[in-house]
C-alpha cells in the first residue's frame, strides 16, 4: 500500500473495521485489515524515527491508545484469522509477533502495561491453540491456568468445549471443576461475555447429544437460543432451533413447552 494512502488512514478506524469483520467472523476481511493495520502503525513510526534522526519534532497523530497497541492488535486478529482458517504455524507465527512487544521506544507507564497485557493475551490463546489443534495432553495445565486467571475462564472453557466436540474427549471431570461458574457466579455479563457463554452451551449441547444425554442436550441449547436472542444474531438462533429438532424426539415435554414460550416471546 502506498504511503499516501497509509497516511490518510487512521489506525483507530481500522480497529473499528477489524471489529465489524470479526463479528461477521470474515476471515479473509480480519486479514487483509489487519495488515492494513500493521502498514498503518509501522508507516507511522517509520516516520517518527525519521523525524527523530533529524532532530526535529515528528508531527503529531492522535490516537486512542498508545502505538503499541495497534502493533499487538494487528498481530492478534491476524493470528485469529488463520486460527479460524485451520493454519496453525501462521497462528503461532502471529503470537509470538504479540508476545513481546517490548522492543518498542520510548514506551511510557501506558505502553510498558499495554505491552503487559498482550504478554498474557499471547499465554492465554497459545494454550487456546494448541488445544483446539488437539494437543490434549496440555489440557490439566490450561485448566490450572484458568483456575489461576478467573477472568479467563469462561473464553477458556469455550475452547475446551469446542476441543472435546471436534476430538471426541470425554471431559466431564473438567466440566465439574467449573460447575460453579456454569451456573452462574451473579456477575454481570457484558456482550462478550454473552458470546463466550452462547458458544459454550452449544458446544455443550453437541458434547452431551455425542456423550448420549439428549435431554441435557436440549437444557444447554434452550440457554443458547435465549443468548443468541440477548445478541440479535439470527445465524446463531437458526444454528440452534436446528439442532434443537434433531432432538425433539427425545426431549421432554416439559423442555418442548419452553421451546415454544420462548418462539413465541421473541416474535
Amino acid at each position: 500500500m502506498r504511503k499516501s494512502i497509509l497516511k490518510s488512514l487512521k489506525p483507530d478506524i481500522i480497529v473499528e473495521m477489524l471489529d465489524m469483520a470479526v463479528a461477521f467472523e470474515n476471515w479473509n476481511k480480519v486479514m487483509e485489515r489487519g495488515d492494513m493495520l500493521y502498514q498503518c502503525v509501522q508507516s507511522i513510526h517509520d516516520e517518527r524515527q525519521e523525524y527523530r534522526s533529524k532532530g526535529v519534532p515528528a508531527p503529531d497523530i492522535h490516537t486512542e491508545r498508545p502505538l503499541v497497541y495497534y502493533y499487538g492488535f494487528s498481530h492478534l486478529m491476524r493470528g485469529m484469522a488463520h486460527q479460524k482458517m485451520g493454519q496453525v504455524d501462521q497462528a503461532r507465527a502471529c503470537i509470538v509477533q504479540y508476545a513481546e512487544l517490548g522492543w518498542m521506544e520510548d514506551l511510557d507507564e501506558v505502553g510498558m502495561q499495554v505491552v503487559q497485557e498482550f504478554r498474557h493475551k499471547a499465554q492465554v490463546n497459545r494454550y487456546a491453540l494448541e488445544i483446539e489443534a488437539g494437543q490434549v495432553e496440555l489440557l490439566e495445565e490450561f485448566v490450572n491456568f484458568l483456575l489461576e486467571h478467573p477472568e479467563e475462564w469462561l473464553a477458556g472453557l469455550k475452547v475446551i468445549m469446542e476441543a472435546a466436540v471436534r476430538h471426541r474427549w470425554q471431559i466431564d471431570r473438567v466440566i465439574h471443576v467449573f460447575e460453579d461458574q456454569i451456573q452462574g457466579d451473579g456477575r454481570e455479563k457484558d456482550s462478550s461475555n454473552n458470546d463466550y457463554m452462547y458458544h459454550y452451551c452449544y458446544q455443550r449441547a453437541l458434547y452431551e447429544q455425542w456423550m448420549g444425554r439428549p435431554q441435557e442436550a436440549v437444557e444447554f441449547i434452550l440457554q443458547a437460543i435465549r443468548l443468541g436472542d440477548k445478541l440479535g444474531m439470527d445465524r446463531y438462533f437458526i444454528r440452534c432451533t436446528t439442532l434443537l429438532e434433531s432432538l425433539r424426539e427425545e426431549a421432554t415435554a416439559e423442555q418442548i413447552g419452553r421451546y415454544r414460550v420462548m418462539l413465541e416471546e421473541m416474535k
